[in-house]
């Protein structure tokens, strides 16, 4: 029995030696791999920005070629967490293009962030932003650990194309502590879990702003209000947890079926697009304020096929349509469809989405209806990251009427980091006040509804409606003498029809006459005659050929009373005469008449015209106004020019 026990003492002694030298070499191969890992530095890619890393502190290595202006650097010195972080390092100066290793702290955001040309790097100016962010050499600060993998604010980081490992976030190390030291059991608790699988942990209050968005947020009265924890609602029951996705209430069914569906106020026909601020900076709960302003406005205009339309655009970095025209045509689906709409964060370019509107919204394919109005409501939280101004100019010249609502203005402080000073003067469609509305705080948007609706709907105050193109009553005064000839004449024909095929006709857009003369005048159809395009074409074509002599000055007497005598007050007076030689009567006092009566003259003189009868039958000045061509074939020429002056001249009317 003894000899047994023995046996046995000796059998555990040998079991724990061996146990123990296995212990040591595993703890050195431990301490091995963590030194390894200590020294891992993880790389990314040049357009990764610092808010997409969660790690208050952190060394990465950048790749060659950051310095490429693609890769967009806001701020001096101090970095807007939007920037780009190797992007940053070129501009500071701790890198080169040739890449390298840098240490990155995040700092307070700042109020506002100063653009500056350093290193072949043009950096940018911002407005405040929640977060910044320092670049300094790669030099580890003693006592604090560095992640060897980095935390990204979303599940699709860009680290995968840098062949990085994306993991759960773990509280990272406080500068300035001492780091605690790992354990061999605690490491092979680590090396165990992550062998099986990695469970994201509930963040606690202090990092959810950092962990629920995947974009920074600016700093102060606009910074992002957290909802990560909120208790989610459901439209229906098909969103409902538990719910038959193919079942709808009864109630629910007889509600709809019985509700009846509105063809629109026929008082208020207009096109509408609302371009709303999508912003980072706007933060979640002003852009759900945002959203219930626009089902308020759904409701309030009634929407429907004989009444107004609406679209909406949403802007950040860049604009996207989340509906257009024909997407919703009563106000009941449209409501339903703006309380689905997300937020799309990034900048606020608002310049860009109305150039976005103007190129693509206000077509036939999205729903443009031609004869109504078109109409674009900017709301814009703070101040546009970019220029507006000749987006803006772009957009009036196509007959798009823009409206600016402003939220929560530059303070005085802040107005340095505008882009564009009185922004909002220089993109409305008037700056008389129409135009535009103001509101102090978010809260206060509802006040602007009905004023709002009021004003779109009101569509003879609706100025940029009128084009160059489409408010004019354009009369041609046609030289039918025999010096012309017959071929040239239908030559002149052509001249006439390929000018008139730039307007838009119509009743009640721009109408087109036309007189014909020699020593005698002819009225060969007026402004009321025909009220569409192809009509108007057809009448040029039957114009016969009349042959005489050349009074020109009696023709523009004739074309005063025959033509423009029946013109609308509204519509700009345009004559267009073609002449091609020198009158046999007086034009001084003819064209002065004309003058006198708001009639805008062009006179078009070929082969034996007098230059100089021209000039004073030309409205003032008379470069812009009278032309010379050489021969009746080159007439086709001077189209474009002459729509071209035609609209600079209706262009630069001031805006008040």
């Amino acid at each position: 029995m003894g000899t047994v026990v023995l046996t046995m003492k000796a059998s555990v002694i040998e079991m724990f030696l061996v146990l123990l030298v296995t212990g040591i070499h595993s703890n050195k191969e431990m301490t091995k791999k963590i030194k390894r890992l200590k020294f891992n530095v993880p790389q990314i890619n040049c357009d990764v920005k610092a808010g997409k890393i969660i790690n208050p502190e952190f060394i990465v290595k950048c790749p060659a070629g950051c310095q490429d202006p693609k890769y967009h650097v806001y701020g001096t010195d101090v970095y807007a967490s939007y920037s780009s972080v190797c992007g940053a390092a070129v501009h500071s100066g701790v890198l080169d293009n040739s890449g390298g290793k840098i240490l990155v702290r995040k700092v307070a955001g700042q109020s506002g962030y100063k653009g500056s040309y350093s290193n072949g790097v043009q950096s940018l100016s911002l407005p405040r932003w929640r977060e910044s962010f320092i670049v300094s050499e790669s030099k580890p600060q003693k006592g604090v650990t560095y992640p060897s993998a980095l935390t990204y604010s979303s599940s699709k980081s860009p680290a995968a194309k840098a062949g990085e490992t994306t993991k759960a976030y773990e509280r990272p190390s406080v500068p300035g502590t001492t780091a605690q030291p790992v354990t061999l059991m605690q490491v092979l608790a680590v090396t165990t879990a992550e062998a099986t699988h990695t469970t994201l942990p509930k963040p606690s209050p202090s990092t959810a702003s950092t962990t629920s968005s995947p974009r920074p947020q600016p700093m102060g009265h606009r910074s992002r209000e957290m909802d990560l924890w909120s208790t989610p609602t459901y439209t229906s029951s098909q969103n409902r947890p538990g719910a038959n996705p193919g079942f709808v209430p009864k109630e629910e069914l007889s509600t709809q079926s019985l509700e009846p569906v509105s063809l629109g106020d026929p008082n208020c026909k207009v096109d509408l697009s609302f371009l709303i601020d999508g912003s980072s900076s706007i933060g979640k709960r002003r852009f759900r304020i945002q959203k219930q302003f626009l089902a308020d406005i759904a409701q309030a205009l009634d929407i429907g096929p004989a009444g107004p339309l609406m679209g909406v655009v949403q802007y950040g970095d860049n604009p996207a349509t989340h509906f257009n025209l024909r997407t919703h045509t009563n106000s009941r689906d449209l409501k339903t469809a703006i309380e689905k709409i997300t937020q799309r964060g990034g900048l606020a370019n608002a310049g860009r989405a109305i150039s976005f509107v103007t190129k693509n919204f206000f077509s036939k394919a999205n729903g443009n209806r031609g004869g109504s109005p078109n109409v674009a409501v900017v709301l814009v939280d703070g101040w546009p990251t970019d220029k507006v101004e000749e987006a803006s100019r772009l957009a009036r010249e196509s007959g798009i009427n823009i409206f600016f609502i402003t939220i929560e203005g530059a303070v005085e402080n802040e107005k340095q980091y505008v882009p564009e000073p009185n922004f909002v003067n220089k993109a409305v469609c008037r700056t008389n006040g129409f135009y535009s509305f103001h509101v102090q705080s978010w809260f206060g948007l509802h006040k602007t509804l009905q004023p709002l609706v009021k004003r779109v709907c009101d569509t003879e105050r609706l100025a940029c409606s009128k084009t160059c193109l489409n408010s004019a009553d354009v009369g041609f005064v046609i030289d039918g003498s025999s010096s012309v000839g017959t071929g040239n004449f239908r030559t002149v024909l052509q001249f006439v029809a390929n000018l008139s095929k730039e307007f838009e006709i119509s009743d009640t857009d721009t109408r087109v006459g036309a007189v014909q003369y020699t020593y005698e005048q002819r009225l060969e159809f007026g402004f009321d005659k025909y009220s569409s395009k192809a009509d108007v074409l057809n009448a040029i074509k039957r114009v016969g050929y009349w042959s005489g002599g050349t009074s020109t000055g009696a023709a523009i007497n004739y074309a005063l009373e025959q033509l423009f005598k029946k013109s609308k007050p509204n519509k700009r007076k345009l004559m267009i005469l073609i002449t091609d030689g020198r009158s046999y009567d007086d034009v001084r006092i003819p064209a002065l008449a004309a003058h006198l009566k708001g009639v805008i003259t062009y006179a078009v003189g070929v082969a034996w015209a007098a230059q100089e009868e021209l000039e004073v039958i030309a409205t003032h000045p008379a470069r812009d106004h009278s032309f010379f061509v050489d021969d009746f074939d080159n007439l086709y020429q001077y189209v474009s020019r002459i729509i071209r002056n035609i609209c600079t001249e209706f262009n630069s009317q001031p805006r008040n």
